[in-house]
């Protein structure tokens, strides 16, 4: 018997790759400021809220502001990251997204968001995908970031679901240590070294198979 079952997918890295975006504006900032910022370092935001991001970026270039500045900064750094998202559209969806959200449809399980980011409504605007989920949840809804459990508790309770019913999919170790935090399974997209926690783990969505997601709620 099929048991009830919803996920929880983050966005960036699993729905879209807007990292990308963020890095160029993080590392324009950080040029901006007197100092490079590498891919490699960008490693160390994945998962991680825009204020502690600039706190890392900043220890990274060894630069203290006050507090007026740094929310300044931060401002100018999503203007930027916004430029890049308006012009974004469905080509932007990663691969195996669209036939793994049609599987849960077809077997009608529900989908949330349960994203750090503050544009995710719009990101999912701009590349049609925002009415196919049943809740968003981002980081204007919660306080406390990923690794904290917080916004993966909600999107349990979007889905009316205990949180050991929900299944999250996660690019980030910070959000499968937030996942597992929550009781809930834990599929991880990406490196299997960095994601060693998750439940599952997988090279990219397009790896997740029909035969994988049946065995998974039944």
């Amino acid at each position: 018997m099929k048991k009830e079952i919803g996920f929880i997918f983050d966005l960036d890295g699993v729905i879209v790759d807007t990292a990308k975006y963020h890095y160029l504006a993080w590392r324009n900032l950080a040029n901006s400021l007197g100092f490079d910022f590498t891919e490699v370092q960008n490693e160390q935001l994945k998962g991680v809220s825009r204020v502690k991001s600039l706190e890392i970026l900043l220890d990274i270039g060894k630069v203290q502001l006050s507090q007026e500045k740094k929310e300044a900064l931060l401002l100018e750094k999503n203007e930027e990251y916004l430029e890049y998202v308006y012009k974004m559209n469905s080509n932007e969806i990663l691969p195996g997204v669209d036939r793994f959200l049609s599987f849960l449809e077809t077997n009608k399980i529900k989908f949330v968001l349960g994203s750090a980011s503050k544009n995710a409504q719009l990101i999912l605007e701009k590349v049609g995908l925002l009415e196919r989920f049943t809740a968003i949840v981002d980081g204007n809804n919660v306080s406390k970031a990923k690794p904290n459990p917080e916004v993966f508790l909600i999107g349990a309770k979007k889905l009316n679901m205990s949180p050991t019913n929900c299944v999250v999919v996660e690019d980030a170790i910070a959000g499968v240590q937030a996942a597992n935090a929550a009781n809930m399974i834990s599929i991880g997209i990406g490196n299997a070294k960095v994601l060693s926690e998750a439940n599952y783990v997988f090279d990219s969505m397009e790896a997740i198979t029909s035969d994988f997601l049946k065995n998974l709620i039944n």
